[in-house]
């Protein structure tokens, strides 16, 4: 049955409408914002599956068609999901996973397809609604609907889904969702935003939140289907009595040992001894799950009782911290951050124009000058694992780093790098992604990247139980991985850069996010502190190995002036070792290994396109002599001419008798009309034997004939 519901929303015709495509899924609904089309669909296995979580999967996808573009691959056809398309993917798993019952354990897929984008409306944003709309009005269980959106600020203006166009005048850009109480998730960038103007922005975004929710609904109650039945085994009594006898005790020990490494053997041992004396009457798996329900339990009910945290910490505490600089002496600069169990080995490069990153999406392509890139080894927790290509996972905190630098990060036309970090995380215990902020902040002021400040980043849990709540400055592993909220914040002194949040929960209140907040505020400041002591401001110098970069804006029209008929000037600059490349705006940008080479290239770049003063004196070169002057070359390409009557300061009766064709001179330009000729004088530059100024030449006596 084909049903359609329709609002005004941000001033722009939002639709959802079902029934009428993808009728064999559990639930599919076609999302149109302007011209921005998606299709959401999503279903989800009728048989439970023997996973031991919930096998949740969120696909987004981008065709090329959709923009009116092909595909710029060699195959011309979408291949292997693309950055964006993981991040997206990965945001809308995070909004949604809560939200599915603990005890549905049912293989459930969320196809997102971009079938249509009209290039101002974020189908992002629509994709986040659509699985919610979709999941409601499916049999799927689902604790929804949901609403999801964008927040920008304009003008000192918050603005609910602001077009792509108007973000790039936005300050902020808030991607945000929940449910007609509280806050989801949150995942957004900002240009060093106060931390009361994020939550401000926040608040916004649930207004918008609810209107979302409100347009569903009505789908809901047209064409919504009753909620499937599963199984939810009650509570084995006689194995958490059993379970509880033999580990309780020693369970409460090995949460309160510091160290990550001894916790977890001490915990695995545990294990192996309790389910080795109840394996006659339980099953191995249920004892483990059993197991798995003690530590948390013990572990919320130190923080939430006693205000004990499992490695002796204070609540609002932040770990130990080690900073080592240049610590790889090849590199152009480099950092080791250490907080806690989490280290991360942060390495700078600079390379040129020609190093770039290409972006090929529905935006169309596009080129990265500053780029993050996150690796995460299997070593760095203690565990074996399949090396392969990364993961959503890295692909998301890389980005998320890299969005957290960016606004201190100086633009091409300051500094004329392109600049590439990379973040090895060589051991970790939570929050690595921050910890790539702090070490990629002081991997760039080791290079000598002249960013203007340092950016830090914190991470801030919370443990939750009906009423009660506790926020965790500085979270471990456990701590997110038994907790409710990962909450991730990176800024400056100045201001917030960059947030991501996931709950385990059904959502958070604004006065738990308030405490939040100035959680990781306080942990900010403490972080920038220890950073601005190792190295308070960027090196005044470039590594050794680092190439030496020169850029210069010319007018467009004379790029043919330093590319030559064929090529041919721009080769023979090229012939002092340095690399030249000029772009359709006008910038040229020199590059070389010998910092020499480089200022020589540019010397003879500036040459060709600088233009003539009046007034200026040059030591040109004759090119031509004439019975009325001579023709002088005071620029690459550029020459002007010496009247006869300005050779000397007597009367000269041939050129000949006073310049040579080849020859070297001083001239003074005194004078260019409008068509740009330019008239030069030598005898203003020799002495008057009848008084003058200027001793700098000394009259040549005249050639005999």
């Amino acid at each position: 049955m084909r049903k359609k519901v329709e609002m005004e929303y941000a001033g722009r015709p939002l639709s959802i409408e079902t029934g009428r495509v993808a009728k064999q899924s559990h639930g599919a609904v076609w999302m149109q914002y302007g011209e921005t089309i998606v299709l959401v669909a999503t279903v989800s296995d009728t048989r439970p599956s023997d996973f031991d979580f919930f096998p949740l999967q969120v696909d987004y996808r981008e065709k090329m068609y959709a923009g009116g573009r092909i595909p710029g691959n060699f195959f011309k056809r979408e291949g292997a999901p693309t950055t964006t398309e993981k991040l997206h993917a990965r945001l809308i798993d995070h909004q949604i996973r809560p939200l599915f019952p603990q005890a549905y354990q049912f293989e459930t897929q969320v196809y997102v397809t971009v079938l249509s984008f009209d290039g101002e409306n974020d189908p992002a944003v629509l994709s986040m609604a659509g699985a919610s709309a979709a999941l409601s009005i499916s049999d799927i269980p689902f604790d929804g609907p949901i609403g999801a959106v964008c927040v920008g600020r304009v003008n000192g203006e918050y603005k609910i889904n602001p077009t792509l166009s108007e973000l790039e005048d936005s300050d902020v850009h808030l991607m945000v969702s929940g449910n007609r109480e509280s806050i989801i998730s949150v995942e957004g960038d900002f240009h060093e935003v106060a931390d009361g103007d994020v939550i401000g922005a926040l608040r916004v975004a649930h207004e918008g939140i609810v209107q979302l929710i409100e347009l569903q609904d009505a789908l809901i109650a047209k064409v919504g289907k009753a909620k499937r039945s599963y199984d939810d085994p009650p509570k084995n009594e006689a194995l958490a009595a059993a379970v509880a006898e033999r580990a309780s005790s020693r369970v409460q020990e090995a949460n309160r040992m510091p160290d990550k490494m001894a916790r977890a053997q001490t915990l695995t041992a545990i294990r192996d001894d309790v389910r080795e004396a109840l394996a006659e009457n339980f099953e191995a798996g249920e004892i483990g799950d059993e197991i798995d329900r003690l530590i948390k339990a013990d572990m919320r009910a130190m923080i939430l009782s006693e205000n004990q945290r499992i490695d002796g910490r204070g609540l609002d505490r932040v770990r130990p911290i080690d900073i080592d600089l240049s610590v790889l002496p090849r590199t152009h600069g480099s950092a080791i951050f250490t907080r806690g169990q989490t280290q991360a080995l942060c390495v700078t490069t600079l390379g040129s124009k020609m190093d770039t990153r290409m972006v090929d999406d529905l935006e169309g392509k596009s080129f990265k000058s500053f780029m993050l890139d996150y690796n995460f080894p299997h070593y760095s927790v203690g565990e074996t694992g399949r090396i392969g290509a990364p993961g959503r996972r890295e692909v998301g905190h890389g980005v998320l780093a890299e969005k957290a630098l960016a606004p201190v990060v100086p633009n091409e036309e300051h500094f004329p790098y392109t600049i590439r970090l990379v973040s090895e995380i060589l051991e970790s215990n939570s929050s690595s992604s921050m910890a790539t902020v702090c070490g990629g902040s002081l991997a760039l002021m080791d290079a000598g990247v002249p960013i203007k400040s340092h950016v830090a980043g914190a991470g801030v849990g919370l443990v939750m139980d009906g009423e009660q709540w506790a926020v965790l400055t500085d979270i471990l592993g456990e701590e997110d991985h038994l907790g409710d909220m990962d909450l991730k914040i990176a800024g400056t002194r100045e201001g917030l850069t960059a947030i991501q949040m996931d709950i385990k929960i059904g959502g958070v209140s604004f006065e738990i996010l308030d405490a939040a907040f100035a959680r990781a505020r306080a942990a900010l400041d403490h972080i920038l502190g220890l950073m601005e002591e190792a190295i308070p401001a960027t090196r005044p110098h470039l590594s050794q190995y680092a190439p030496r970069i020169l850029s210069v804006r010319i007018d467009p029209s004379k790029i043919g002036t330093v590319i030559g008929p064929g090529g041919k000037t721009i080769r023979s600059i090229e012939e002092t070792g340095a690399t030249v490349s000029v772009e359709d705006d006008g910038l040229v940008t020199v590059t070389s290994l010998d910092a020499q080479a480089a200022e020589t290239a540019m010397g003879m770049v500036e040459a060709l396109v600088e233009d003539a003063e009046i007034g200026r004196i040059y030591e040109g070169t004759v090119q031509r002599i004439t019975d009325f002057g001579a023709f002088i070359e005071i620029l690459p390409g550029k020459d002007g001419l010496c009247h006869i009557s300005e050779l000397e300061h007597h009367r000269v009766r041939r050129v000949n008798d006073v310049l040579e064709e080849g020859e070297k001179v001083r001239v003074k330009v005194i004078d260019i009309d409008s068509q740009g000729k330019i008239r030069l004088s030598r005898k203003v530059l020799i002495d008057n034997p009848n008084g003058g100024s200027m001793p700098q030449n000394r009259q040549r006596p005249p050639r005999r004939s």
